[in-house]
C-alpha cells in the first residue's frame, strides 16, 4: 500500500487546525482557573473573566502553534 503524501494546503489546514484548537482550549482554561481559581478584584488576570480568557487563548495559541 502506497502512503499518501500530504499536499502543502493539507499542511497549512493541519496547522490552522492545530491552533484553532490551542485558542479554543486555552480560552475554555482560562475561563475555567476564573470561575473556579480567580480572586476578588486584587489579580491583574484573574479577577476579571475576560482577561482569563484572552490570556488563557494567548498561552493556547503558543502551544497550538509548537506542537
Amino acid at each position: 500500500m502506497e502512503k499518501k503524501q500530504m499536499t502543502p494546503q493539507d499542511r497549512r489546514k493541519k496547522r490552522a487546525m492545530k491552533i484553532a484548537l490551542g485558542i479554543v482550549l486555552g480560552g475554555l482554561a482560562g475561563y475555567l482557573y476564573y470561575y473556579f481559581i480567580g480572586c476578588d478584584g486584587t489579580c491583574p488576570i484573574s479577577s476579571n473573566p475576560i482577561r482569563s480568557i484572552l490570556y488563557g487563548s494567548v498561552v493556547g495559541t503558543l502551544l497550538g502553534s509548537a506542537f
